[in-house]
């Protein structure tokens, strides 16, 4: 009973290959996975609003449980010619007959069906990538923290600008992915309704419990509009365009790591286990996994990119370029995005500052010239006047092809700073205004109160999510064992 009743015939093998895909078993299962455990919060729904008799909800439940139970084998060989889930409705009409398994779409539709199933599977997506996104968070916290003291220059155009600590430049890091966390959070609100009960488009005039099976899959609630529900995959959209924020960041940080890891700057080095030689070159040490991670954030961007673009002008109603073509560019680019999270934990933990060559490198970028000027303008010194001074001895001690900024013309009365006002160290700490390095103790705080505010968000959401599971587990067994509660 694969037709529709109206229907006679189906696509040629080649043009269903490109419109349903050659599904190989894990597929199949992830997907029947998603599918079964929509049917048994919608089973025992049906029989509580009287729409199923429960004996006949008890029979269907227990075939859907043993078809799980065996990780759907009978299904593994049959043809799908609509799709997976049509197969697989025609498997328990053939298994049970139609006055049974004919009975279990009652009140929904493929069109609530897929964006359910899409929810639920991007809510498991989302928490496993937020739970490694905090994980980094952690990662970077913990490294800033004891790099703390690890002063280097931070380049501006790829020049030594300022000093800093290594510590100070991870904890920026790691305050721009709060935001991309916070981001995040945010875009996953839309996947907390439950889209089942809208059916094809307009809801249904059967009196189905919307919240019943919303609570049972562990949804917030029913989502508000029965088209809207069906026609926008906007949280998958939003989740996407998070994680490619995030993405972004972290090819920023790996764009750093690994100029600061060249020879020329010398700054960096990996542990063995996360660099790769030459099969021609032995003196090799290849950063090459902060390439993947560069490129991953182009794979995450062009996933959002795309879906965006199959989804701009389609009719605000159940559409194939939005729900399905659309979806097919987002989950490679979550994937992406969650390699990226993965490979940088590993190579954040797995980096170490030079520090006598990041030291030498911040003297020879006269990295505290700055803080010199910044003096002369304490002791009255007009700041444009200090700047002129500062720069002039700069360019003189370059020519004299030293280091030491003397010799300054200063004007009468104006004492040039002692050399021990002048050390990066000293520079560093006194840089506290503005969430400067010297302000590192109060930055850290914050951002790492951030995190446990985080982590109790993923918490309370993986809980509800097990508690949705054991009330699913407990009302099929109730309808299975006594037919349910009606």
């Amino acid at each position: 009973m694969s037709g529709t009743g109206r229907l006679t015939s189906s696509l040629n093998p080649r043009t269903r290959r490109i419109v349903y895909g050659e599904t190989d078993i894990a597929g199949l299962v992830r997907e029947l996975d998603e599918t079964t455990t929509v049917d048994l919060a919608h089973v025992v729904m049906l029989v509580r609003q009287g729409l199923l008799p429960p004996e006949g909800g008890s029979a269907l439940l227990r075939y859907i449980v043993r078809l799980r139970e065996q990780r759907y084998a009978p299904l593994h060989a049959l043809p799908a010619p609509r799709g997976v889930y049509l197969m697989y409705e025609t498997h328990l009409i053939d298994v049970l007959g139609a006055e049974l398994g004919g009975k279990l779409h009652t009140g929904r539709s493929r069109n609530d069906l897929k964006a359910t199933a899409t929810a639920m599977r991007l809510r498991e997506t989302a928490l496993e990538l937020g739970s490694q996104l905090l994980r980094l968070q952690a990662v970077l916290l913990s490294r800033a923290r004891a790099a703390a003291d690890e002063a280097m220059p931070v380049y501006t155009h790829f020049q030594a600008a300022m000093p800093v600590t290594y510590g100070h430049y991870l904890l920026g890091v790691a305050s721009a992915l709060d935001r991309d966390i916070a981001a995040f959070r945010h875009a996953t609100g839309a996947l907390r309704r439950c889209p089942l009960g809208a059916v094809a488009v307009a809801g249904t005039d059967l009196p189905i419990d919307t919240s019943l099976t919303a609570g049972l899959l562990g949804f917030d609630t029913p989502v508000a509009h029965a088209l809207d529900a069906v026609a926008s995959r906007d949280g998958a959209l939003r989740v996407t365009a998070a994680a490619a924020g995030a993405a972004v960041t972290l090819s920023r940080l790996a764009t750093d790591l690994q100029l600061w890891s060249t020879a020329e700057f010398g700054m960096i080095r990996f542990a063995d286990r996360l660099v790769g030689g030459s099969s021609a070159m032995p003196q090799k040490r290849n950063a090459f996994l902060l390439e993947h991670i560069r490129a991953k954030a182009g794979t995450v961007v062009g996933a959002w990119t795309g879906g965006m673009g199959m989804a701009k002008s389609t009719p605000f109603t159940n559409s194939i370029e939005v729900g399905t073509e659309a979806m097919g560019a987002v989950w490679p680019g979550l994937r992406a995005a969650l390699d990226s999270v993965l490979l940088s934990q590993a190579v954040v933990s797995g980096a170490r500052l030079e520090r006598e060559r990041s030291a030498q490198r911040a003297e020879e970028g006269f990295v505290t010239a700055t803080a010199l000027a910044n003096r002369l303008v304490r002791a009255g010194v007009p700041f444009r006047t200090a700047h002129h001074l500062v720069g002039d001895a700069v360019r003189r001690a370059v020519a004299r092809g030293d280091t030491e900024l003397t010799g300054l013309d200063l004007p009468d009365g104006i004492d040039a700073p002692g050399p021990d006002e002048l050390r990066v160290p000293a520079v560093v700490s006194d840089h506290r205004s503005g969430g400067g390095p010297g302000a590192f103790d109060e930055t850290f705080g914050l951002i790492r109160r951030e995190l446990r505010e985080h982590g109790a968000w993923l918490r309370d959401w993986n809980d509800q999510l097990d508690a949705a599971c054991r009330s699913l587990a407990i009302a099929t067994d109730k309808v299975i064992t006594y037919g349910g509660d009606r």
